[in-house]
C-alpha cells in the first residue's frame, strides 16, 4: 500500500454513519486519511426531516445533518456548532421537534437552489473535516416486500412503503426497492466514489440507510468500477423491525443478494458481537471473495453502537495491511 494518506468515501445514513465518521475523523488528525466524503441516504419520512420534506418538497435534511455534525472538530468551535446543529426545539408549537440543523440546511436549499453547495457552505461555517454528499438529488421512497404481515397467510408477501414503516414493520423483510428507481446523482458524488482508495458501506440500519446505496443504479455502478477497495462493517445487533433474527452472515448473505457484482475487499465484525457465530461468517466472507477482520469495536456500555476511537484503530490497520 502507498505511503501517503487516503481518500475515503463513507455510504450510509444515520446513526451508524454518525459513528464511521467520528472514526474517521480522528483519523483525518494523525494523517492516516487526507480526504473525507459522505455520501448520505435520503429516504426519510419522520420525525422533523419527514415534516420539511412534505411542506417544501426537498431531500430530508436529518441524516446529512447528522453527518455534517460528525465532522465537527473536537475544539470549541467544533463543538458548539455540532451541538448548534442537533438541537431540537421543545415547547408546545408548531416548532416542537424541528431541528436547528434542519433548518439551516432547507433554508440553504432555498437560498443557493443546489443541494450540494449549500451543504459545502454549512460545512464550512462548522469548519467540517469533510465533505457531505447526498445519495441521490431528489427525494426518494423506499419500498419493501415483507413476509409475515397476513395471519392467515404467513408466507405471503406484503409491500410496505417509507423508510420509517420499513423500519419498524413486524414482519420479514424479503427486498427492497427505492421509488423513484433511477434517481439523479450529484457528479460530485460519483467523482468522489471514482477517486477513493477506500469506500466504507455500513454500520447503520441495513435495509434503510446501507443497502439503498446499491439500489441507486449511478452509485452502484461507481461501486462496481472504481478502484476503491470496498470495506462492509458489520452491525454490533439485530435491530427490531429491520433484521430481527439476523446474524452477522445474514447481513451479508442479503446485501449480495441485493448486489451480486459488488466486490468486497474486506469485511469488519466486533469480535463480542460476533460470538458464535464466527465459523458461520467467515464461510460466509471466504464464498465472497473477501477477507474478514474481527476487532473489539464495541463501546463498553452495552449501548451496541460502535466506539469511535477502537473503530478508528481498526481502520487504520485495514488500510495499513492492505
Amino acid at each position: 500500500m502507498s505511503d501517503r494518506a487516503q481518500a475515503v468515501v463513507a455510504l450510509g445514513g444515520g446513526h451508524g454513519l454518525h459513528a464511521s465518521l467520528t472514526s474517521l475523523r480522528l483519523l483525518l488528525d494523525d494523517l492516516t486519511v487526507d480526504e473525507l466524503t459522505a455520501v448520505v441516504t435520503v429516504a426519510d419520512n419522520g420525525g422533523s426531516s419527514g415534516r420539511l420534506r412534505g411542506e417544501f418538497n426537498v431531500l430530508p435534511p436529518g441524516d446529512l445533518r447528522m453527518a455534517l455534525a460528525a465532522l465537527c472538530g473536537d475544539d470549541e468551535w467544533g463543538d458548539t456548532w455540532a451541538r448548534v446543529l442537533q438541537h431540537r426545539f421543545e415547547g408546545d408549537g408548531e416548532m416542537r421537534g424541528h431541528v436547528v440543523g434542519n433548518l439551516l440546511i432547507v433554508g440553504l436549499w432555498e437560498l443557493l437552489g443546489d443541494h450540494v453547495d449549500a451543504l459545502d457552505w454549512v460545512g464550512r461555517l462548522l469548519g467540517a473535516r469533510g465533505r457531505v454528499l447526498p445519495m441521490a438529488a431528489t427525494p426518494m421512497d423506499i419500498t419493501a416486500e415483507v413476509r409475515g404481515l397476513i395471519a392467515d397467510d404467513p408466507d405471503a408477501l406484503t409491500v410496505v412503503r417509507g423508510q420509517v414503516e420499513v423500519a419498524t414493520t413486524g414482519g420479514v423483510i424479503t427486498s427492497i426497492a427505492l421509488d423513484p428507481a433511477v434517481p439523479d446523482v450529484s457528479p460530485a458524488v460519483i467523482s468522489a466514489i471514482d477517486d477513493a482508495d477506500w469506500a466504507l458501506l455500513g454500520p447503520g440500519s441495513w435495509f434503510t440507510s446501507v443497502l439503498p446505496h446499491l439500489l441507486v443504479p449511478q452509485l452502484r455502478q461507481a461501486l462496481v468500477r472504481t478502484d476503491a477497495r470496498l470495506v462492509v462493517v458489520l452491525n454490533l445487533a439485530e435491530q427490531d423491525g429491520e433484521t430481527g433474527g439476523f446474524g452477522p452472515a445474514d447481513h451479508l448473505a442479503v446485501l449480495a443478494e441485493h448486489a451480486p457484482d459488488l466486490v468486497i475487499h474486506t469485511v469488519l465484525a466486533d469480535r463480542a458481537s460476533v460470538g458464535a457465530g464466527l465459523a458461520e461468517l467467515a464461510e460466509t466472507v471466504t464464498a465472497l471473495g473477501a477477507r474478514l477482520v474481527v476487532d473489539d469495536v464495541a463501546a463498553d456500555d452495552g449501548s451496541h453502537r460502535h466506539d469511535p476511537t477502537r473503530l478508528a484503530a481498526a481502520y487504520a490497520r485495514i488500510f495499513a495491511d492492505s
